[in-house]
């Protein structure tokens, strides 16, 4: 689990043979074998390490549902170690499961901040609720607005200095996680709903049961 709290910018090196391979420092730190740390959001587990890089396998699923294709050496990549007990919680409960990817619409100033606004699918938007949390390329963030063919989140200054959003444009892509919590509620009233519809079906009625001496 991460919290979408960015802790280092790496460097992409390459990806042959679904392996891939970052440059970084930071979260080398304590790092073991079988670590997850989250690229861009992508929750990977580390299967080599040095001083300066380290290396994880990517499925094709992984590479199916994500913007890592596109990723070429030079390419900076947002960096984030699991969380462990004593970990501050500064943004939001963040899997590293990767919904689907959108496509950067535009980047304006607004005051100090800016606005991004991305256009995605509506199976992703489903999930997504003015105020409500979001992870871009792994970066928590908070939905200003959203629209039918897409949201938009406001970043501060400090939030695009620290990550690759500095060097994002409109027509790049980006990653996306949904809220967690959302998919849940949505499953569990789904499954109310089933069961409701099932006991409606029954034969199993009150002027049965009298029927039959109950």
């Amino acid at each position: 689990m991460f919290t979408g709290i960015i802790e280092e910018v790496g460097i992409f090196q390459s990806m042959s043979g679904g392996c891939l391979s970052i440059s970084c420092r930071k979260v080398l730190e304590n790092v073991q074998i079988g670590d997850s740390i989250a690229v861009n959001g992508i929750c990977l587990t580390v299967t080599h390490f040095d001083f300066q890089k380290f290396t994880a396998d990517v499925m094709p699923e992984t590479i199916r549902r994500t913007s890592i294709d596109g990723l070429r050496k030079g390419s900076l990549v947002n960096l984030e170690r699991a969380v462990t007990p004593l970990s501050h919680m500064g943004g939001h409960i963040v899997s590293g499961h990767i919904d689907g990817v959108g496509v950067i619409r535009s980047m304006k100033q607004e005051g100090n901040a800016i606005l991004l606004s991305v256009d995605t699918d509506e199976k992703i938007l489903r999930y997504i609720v003015e105020k409500g949390s979001v992870a871009l390329d792994g970066i928590s963030l908070t939905v200003a607005s959203v629209r039918e063919s897409g949201f938009t989140v406001s970043l501060i200054p400090h939030t695009r200095d620290v990550t690759n959003l500095h060097e994002k444009k409109p027509g790049h892509l980006i990653n996306i996680e949904t809220d967690i919590i959302g998919k849940y509620v949505e499953k569990m009233v789904h499954h109310n709903e089933v069961q409701n519809d099932r006991i409606s079906d029954s034969k199993l009625t009150r002027e049965f049961l009298l029927e039959h001496g109950f």
